[in-house]
């Protein structure tokens, strides 16, 4: 999605949109910004962190790394399981 689309659903303004893709809160497809549902989801987590949570930038960065590492490790264990199912041996 564009920026004026994930502006309008994440309730967000575009200077509020730069700064987290500057802090890499958000990972949008340069050039032009082009955001996944993914990124919606970031936006709206990042926003119940701060309002209903008042935690802040440190503890967001904190929280949206290891968030990113548990994905990471779930697919890791996932592309194991594929492996395992079909009986093939990872190089060594």
């Amino acid at each position: 999605m564009q920026l004026q689309e994930f502006a309008d659903r994440s309730h967000l303004d575009s200077a509020t949109i730069e700064t987290w893709i500057k802090a890499e809160w958000l990972l949008a497809d340069r050039p032009g910004h082009h955001f996944s549902e993914q990124d919606l989801a970031r936006a709206r987590l990042i926003q119940d962190l701060q309002d209903d949570f008042g935690v802040n930038d440190e503890g967001i960065a904190l929280v949206l790394y290891l968030l990113d590492q548990l994905y990471g490790l779930r697919c890791l264990l996932r592309d194991i399981q594929t492996m395992r199912n079909t009986d093939v041996t990872p190089p060594h």
